[in-house]
């Protein structure tokens, strides 16, 4: 859900939909039949739970379908344009097949909120959107509409909340928008406007403002934003900012909760920060800033979440958080940090993701961090760290509570893994069914690298686990406890030492995509079982000694000879080498003689979108624009003091 939609309100004077006039109900129905439904959402009940009619004249005043319901294309001549007493609608992440925005949306002169977001639409705007001149909500999100905005809404003078983020619209940025007493919401973000911006702005009301990725002109000097003494959100990720804009003397609004200078060419740290007490969220990512993270800054009293991957900071991170810290994400990858990670860190009980990848940090494997009870996320990757990743108190699980996701490739970790290492993880017992792991656990996006394929994971489930212990110098047996990780769909032990055979434990791996074994000392044959594994679109056994043949699944023998080259032994598709002589036949066992035990897979997809998952390594870029923490609990709750539909 979009910070613009919790925004919305509307007047009470509504009732159910069973109050709706006979010939309202029908230009309803009218109007469901002309898509295609999914079948979440298909009978009547469903589509009018979210309608509403005035409780005296009996006229449809709010709409408000369910997401993804409707399919297919909104022309100008629907049904949903003969309900000209709308006063609420809202369609978005509603599929309306690459559509133009139909122009009879003018023809609804009452409407006061109006929702597309997500709905892929198309082209130019129609000029008759001017018509909505009490329009207070407005929002056309992600899509890739187009059209010259101060054209299009000089007209609509009583916004409280502007969203058109995301799409094509050109030309000079729509001054007269920075004038709006009544405007609460802004955000331009993502277009390819241009222009200037040093007038101070004239938005006395304003608490969000988004205008990242704008093509502005000038270096901007946030000095024009000192005027907005209610700003709790701000964005300007992408443009280039004004070196006096760091100054500490800046009279910045005290009040602001996020702060998002991702991309803005800073090459020292904004000192204003400092005075920023209410500070939630802060990201200065992608940036050229030198130096030690100033100590200041980790005592800010409200900050939750840092992200400063990404610059050129030194020194180490300070061992300076105390018991019931607030710290929540803490991203400082991509750096120059040295020295060992804070043992005060155990201190932060609220600590969700760590990720301090690609420094030079030296120190041994943080078990400490078990005590954590949050932790899910845990990325050390290409750092300096060394020694056993097995318990230091004698062989067993490694058992972090909650972890998900543990990245510590390209470190100087050895020894072996015990048997019941994977025992009582998390990944053990998440359940992708289950509704009550159906949230997000990370607030926008977590960006998995795969081999060959770059590709962002839009809101991770919580179900789901990856792990990558690759670039090491493990040895010994991969345990037979890697079976027990239900919820894995990416695995990478590749570039160690490992010998021993390929559990066939990997078969109860029911989600497994990605799948690489490649560089060890392997010996022995496949698991035919793995040919169960109908997600795996990914598998590399390559560079070990491994014999026989190869499991001849459709998801197996379609990958490349490469996959499996290295390996003497090896014959079958997709290498040419045969497994069979004049002399030998090969049979193959029915499946049902094969299941010996192994928990059979479930055909449940998981929604990775489009393309093929490539190997792992795990990166990340959670929570940049939108952080799910702030729209909800911040926004809804604190913001405008708006009632929620």
């Amino acid at each position: 859900m979009s910070i613009l939609s919790l925004l919305i309100t509307t007047t009470t004077n509504l009732v159910a939909a069973q109050g709706c006039r006979p010939d309202q109900t029908e230009t309803l129905k009218r109007f469901k039949n002309e898509f295609t439904f999914s079948s979440s959402c298909s009978d009547d009940a469903d589509f009018l739970r979210g309608v509403t009619c005035d409780n005296v004249t009996g006229a449809v005043t709010m709409l408000k379908l369910p997401s993804g319901c409707l399919r297919g294309t909104l022309r100008d001549n629907s049904n949903l344009f003969e309900l000209s007493h709308l006063r609420y609608l809202n369609l978005s992440f509603n599929d309306f097949a690459s559509s133009p925005l139909p122009s009879s949306f003018g023809q609804l002169h009452n409407l006061e909120v109006l929702l597309l977001s997500s709905n892929g639409f198309l082209g130019q705007v129609p000029s008759s959107i001017r018509n909505l001149t009490k329009l207070t909500q407005l929002q056309l999100s992600h899509n890739k509409l187009t059209g010259d905005l101060t054209l299009l809404l000089q007209n609509l003078t009583s916004l409280v909340a502007l969203d058109v983020s995301s799409n094509e619209f050109y030309g000079t940025i729509p001054s007269f928008l920075f004038t709006l007493s009544s405007l609460s919401y802004l955000d331009l973000s993502e277009n390819h406007l241009s222009g200037s911006l040093q007038t101070p702005f004239s938005l006395p009301n304003l608490r969000v403002l988004r205008l990242s990725y704008l093509n502005i002109t000038h270096q901007l000097d946030l000095r024009i934003f000192s005027s907005l003494k209610f700003l709790s959100y701000l964005d300007l990720s992408g443009i280039s900012l004004a070196p006096t804009s760091m100054d500490s003397d800046i009279d910045f609004t005290k009040n602001l909760n996020v702060l998002i200078l991702l991309e803005c060419n800073i090459s020292e740290f904004p000192r204003f920060v400092r005075s920023l007490k209410n500070l939630e969220f802060l990201n200065l990512s992608h940036n050229r800033i030198k130096g030690n993270v100033p100590d200041w800054l980790w005592s800010l009293p409200r900050l939750t979440t840092l992200y400063l991957y990404n610059n050129s900071f030194t020194g180490s991170i300070p061992d300076v958080f105390y018991i019931g810290a607030s710290t929540q994400t803490l991203d400082v990858g991509y750096n120059q940090l040295t020295g060992k990670l804070p043992r005060s860190l155990r201190n932060c009980s609220l600590l969700r993701f760590l990720s301090v990848d690609d420094n030079r940090i030296s120190d041994s494997f943080p078990f400490w961090l078990k005590a954590l009870p949050s932790l899910k996320v845990l990325t050390l990757r290409s750092n300096r760290f060394y020694g056993p990743i097995s318990p230091p108190y004698g062989p067993g699980p490694l058992a972090f509570p909650k972890l998900q996701i543990l990245e510590i490739s390209h470190n100087r970790f050895t020894g072996s893994l015990p048997r019941n290492y994977f025992e009582n993880w998390s990944a053990t017992s998440l359940k992708p069914n289950d509704e009550d792991n159906a949230k997000y656990m990370y607030q926008d996006t977590l960006d998995l690298q795969y081999k060959g394929l770059y590709m962002e994971q839009g809101k991770v489930l919580t179900f789901y686990s990856a792990i990558d212990f690759s670039g090491n110098k493990l040895e010994r047996e991969i345990p037979e406890s890697i079976g027990l990780l239900k919820a894995l769909i990416a695995l990478n032990l590749s570039s160690n030492s490992f010998t021993g055979h390929i559990p066939m434990s990997f078969a109860n791996v029911s989600e497994l995509e990605s799948l690489d074994l490649s560089k060890n000392k392997l010996s022995g044959e496949i698991p035919q079982e793995l040919k169960r594994l109908s997600y795996l679109a990914y598998i590399d056994v390559s560079d070990n000694q491994l014999t026989g043949e190869i499991p001849q699944g459709t998801q197996i023998i379609g990958q490349p000879k490469s996959s499996f080259e290295g390996n003497l032994g090896l014959c079958g598709l997709p290498l040419e080498e045969s497994c069979f002589t004049e002399n030998t036949t090969s049979i193959e066992e029915p499946d049902e003689e094969e299941d010996g035990g192994v928990l059979k897979w479930r055909a449940v997809a998981i929604g990775y979108g489009s393309g093929v998952l490539f190997g792992l390594a795990i990166g990340y870029v959670v929570a940049l624009y939108k952080p799910e923490w702030f729209i909800n609990n911040y926004i809804q709750n604190r913001l405008l003091g708006i009632g929620r539909l």
